[in-house]
């Protein structure tokens, strides 16, 4: 789905205005390390400490671009079994996701909800993906006592996201995405 695919996805899915229509993706969130840039006085020799533990869990993170309104859940696995319970409790009318193989499973297409899929290997028109790396940015570097210790702090980001919306559309708020949702039929 390229800029101008987004407009035809939503006309060929019959979504209009006032649909909850969200972006959204998963995120691997784990204890195993990554060494980060820092800043260092020429001829210092940075040592930074790594983590190399196999713990993590799953952040589903999904926006609506126009108003920066984002929706969360953890989930242990990235399998529809997973997906589904989240799903139904967010009761969108749309959602836009990637094509991994939890999205297109059966189950999934079973829920009330329009699948809208984004084209393989293009986080680039993915603005979730975007929202991932300024998460990134905040929690990766420290070394965690625990995945709880790492998750509670991917929590503090979101819940200073969700009362500034207006962070989230700075990253997320793409315009030819809110100029495809805003360009949708009244109801």
């Amino acid at each position: 789905m390229e800029k101008r695919g987004l407009n035809a996805a939503l006309k060929e899915a019959d979504l209009k205005q006032g649909n909850q229509i969200m972006e959204a993706d998963e995120m691997r969130l784990g204890l195993q390390g990554r060494v980060r840039w820092v800043w260092a006085s020429r001829g210092v020799k940075v040592v930074q400490k790594l983590q190399f533990v196999f713990e993590w869990v799953y952040l589903l993170l999904a926006v609506h671009p126009p108003s920066g309104q984002i929706k969360w859940q953890w989930i242990e696995r990235m399998r529809q079994e997973d997906l589904i319970p989240v799903l139904n409790q967010w009761q969108l009318d749309a959602i836009i996701w990637d094509g991994a193989p939890s999205h297109r499973g059966s189950q999934v297409a079973q829920l009330p909800g329009r699948r809208i899929f984004q084209p393989s290997y293009s986080p680039e028109v993915n603005p979730v993906e975007r929202l991932f790396e300024a998460i990134r940015q905040e929690v990766e570097g420290p070394v965690y006592e625990s995945l709880q210790a790492k998750k509670e702090a991917v929590e503090k980001v979101l819940h200073q996201w969700a009362v500034d919306p207006g962070q989230v559309r700075s990253l997320a708020g793409w315009a030819w995405i809110c100029g495809a949702l805003d360009s949708l039929p009244a109801q």
